[in-house]
């Protein structure tokens, strides 16, 4: 797995500036394969995702059931591992400034926009 990580950091890490990724979740009840398209943000070995219908979207609450995912940026896709970020922790703070910022244009200094203040971060461990 080490291996596979240290691929998926290099490799993505590359792809950080790309608009947006594609996550495959396993259904929680059908287990089936669920991919949607979403903006995402790396930092530090992680990639984030923002869900805006928090705990209610059905990404989140596959995940929570199976955190196997799969995650595709261009044509570079590989399994690996999610899990939702604590709330109020350092973890929870980066990723929404990394998304706000790539997306809504946030700086430091700056308040969040209500998009990166009220969703529900989800990380995804590259390292």
């Amino acid at each position: 797995m080490a291996a596979l990580t240290t691929y998926a950091r290099t490799v993505f890490e590359r792809l950080a500036n790309e608009d947006i990724c594609y996550l495959t979740t396993t259904g929680r009840t059908s287990g089936r394969p669920h991919e949607i398209e979403i903006w995402f943000g790396i930092s530090d070995g992680t990639l984030f995702l923002l869900s805006g219908g928090r705990q209610r979207a059905d990404w989140v609450k596959n995940i929570k059931k199976d955190p196997r995912v799969r995650v595709r940026i261009n044509t570079q896709s590989v399994a690996l591992k999610a899990r939702v970020v604590k709330a109020g922790t350092h973890e929870d703070r980066i990723a929404r400034d990394v998304l706000d910022g790539k997306y809504m244009g946030w700086r430091e200094g700056q308040k969040l926009s209500s998009w990166a203040r009220g969703s529900l971060p989800v990380a995804v461990d590259l390292r």
